[in-house]
């Protein structure tokens, strides 16, 4: 016995029949089931989906067609800054008729893949939105083009800081001069305070 699909990206195909060339459009708010995404950014569970479809009825089952507009949350690789990313993709899908032909598994084509088969009247499309909005997440989220990052030495805000802001960083193969400097210095500054002697008894005539 077949399991029966259910979710709110199920979506019922019975007004469409199987007549090709039959039609209707679809918008519909649904909430995103997990996270879409990784820890750095994506959609999170619950956000909602805003879907704007067309379903049309093919030879070999039903082309839905449309767009799909979210909000992805993260945090810049950066800065660390939260930011919020809008998402708008496109969807493609061609879903098979239970049991018919399916001519890109029969194609001898290695890299084709099988069409998603509808269950019964019904198709799902939760795994087309989230293929395609996590395909269209960045890699690498940034807040800004140009965001400077936080300094290497004290982790502030290289946005946040003073103009020219740095630090003196002395070359480990220096530090040990350094030292005998420091040290050198320190010998004649004790040298100079010492109480210099008084001229010497004068010698009887």
């Amino acid at each position: 016995m077949s399991h029966t699909p259910q979710g709110p990206f199920v979506i019922s195909t019975h007004d469409l029949g199987r007549r090709p060339g039959s039609m209707r459009e679809l918008t519909l708010t649904v909430p995103a089931a997990e996270l879409m995404g990784t820890e750095v950014i994506g959609v999170q569970a619950g956000n909602p989906i805003e879907l704007d479809l067309r379903l049309e009825a093919v030879m070999e089952g039903v082309l839905v067609t449309g767009t799909a507009e979210t909000e992805a949350t993260g945090e810049c690789v950066r800065c660390l800054r939260e930011i919020i990313h809008d998402v708008e993709v496109d969807l493609t899908e061609l879903f098979a008729y239970p049991g018919g032909r399916h001519p890109k598994v029969e194609e001898e084509d290695e890299e084709a893949e099988p069409l998603k088969e509808m269950n019964g009247e019904l198709l799902d499309l939760e795994e087309t939105v989230t293929d395609a909005v996590v395909l269209s997440l960045p890699f690498q989220p940034l807040c800004r083009p140009d965001c400077p990052g936080l300094c290497p030495e004290c982790g502030i805000r290289l946005e946040d800081a003073e103009p020219g802001h740095s630090h003196e960083i002395l070359d480990p193969r220096w530090a040990a001069l350094s030292g005998l400097t420091t040290a050198d210095d320190s010998a004649e500054t004790a040298a100079s305070d010492r109480p210099k002697p008084g001229p010497g008894p004068q010698a009887r005539g």
